[in-house]
């Protein structure tokens, strides 16, 4: 994650998890992650059906040029990127995976800029409701940020993120004693017959 807005949201959402595969969705208290509201984004989504701002924070509307709570999101994104995007969508939602992914956002005279969206899940009473929230922001602040709008968007390299990766893909080494000073020399090792 190169964000700080995804970062801060991830290491909140990761802390009020503990062990479950996600928070529930009541659990949320905005004022732990002010740092990020701006960035910010809360989705209802099924699948089969388009997701739909539920929450758009005041630089994501800022990147549109117009008020994105109740719209969808599909609109938003090139035709070549909407499959990719729904079945990650429908990982979000179902699976409680979330995902981070580089995105390229063009604007009307063809300027693009580089964003980042990070997706997790939340859920309703231990169960996935399709509720997700997460970052959708420049890698850095473009100095039009309200004055042109982002027009497309269009989905680059991803990755899950999330307690079932971190578990299971990414081993974890977290007791090991510090690495010795390594010393110049020679060292013999012996065979035994």
């Amino acid at each position: 994650m190169k964000h700080a807005a995804s970062r801060d949201l991830y290491t909140y959402w990761n802390k009020l998890r503990g062990l479950r595969a996600a928070p529930e969705r009541h659990e949320i208290d905005p004022g732990a992650i002010r740092g990020a509201l701006g960035d910010t984004l809360i989705l209802a989504y099924e699948p089969g059906a388009d997701a739909v701002f539920r929450l758009a924070g005041t630089r994501v509307c800022a990147l549109f040029g117009h008020e994105l709570k109740g719209s969808a999101f599909r609109p938003l994104w090139s035709e070549r990127s909407w499959p990719e995007l729904a079945t990650l969508l429908d990982h979000a939602a179902a699976e409680s995976l979330g995902f981070i992914a580089g995105v390229t956002g063009e604007l009307a005279d063809g300027t693009t800029v580089a964003l980042e969206l990070l997706i997790l899940p939340l859920m309703q009473r231990g169960a996935p409701d399709g509720r997700l929230i997460g970052v959708l922001a420049p890698a850095l602040p473009p100095t039009w940020l309200g004055i042109f709008p982002v027009r497309s968007l269009a989905l680059g390299s991803w990755r899950h993120v999330g307690p079932e990766i971190e578990d299971s893909v990414v081993p974890r080494f977290l007791d090991l004693p510090p690495e010795p000073a390594r010393q110049i020399g020679f060292v013999v090792h012996r065979t035994h017959p």
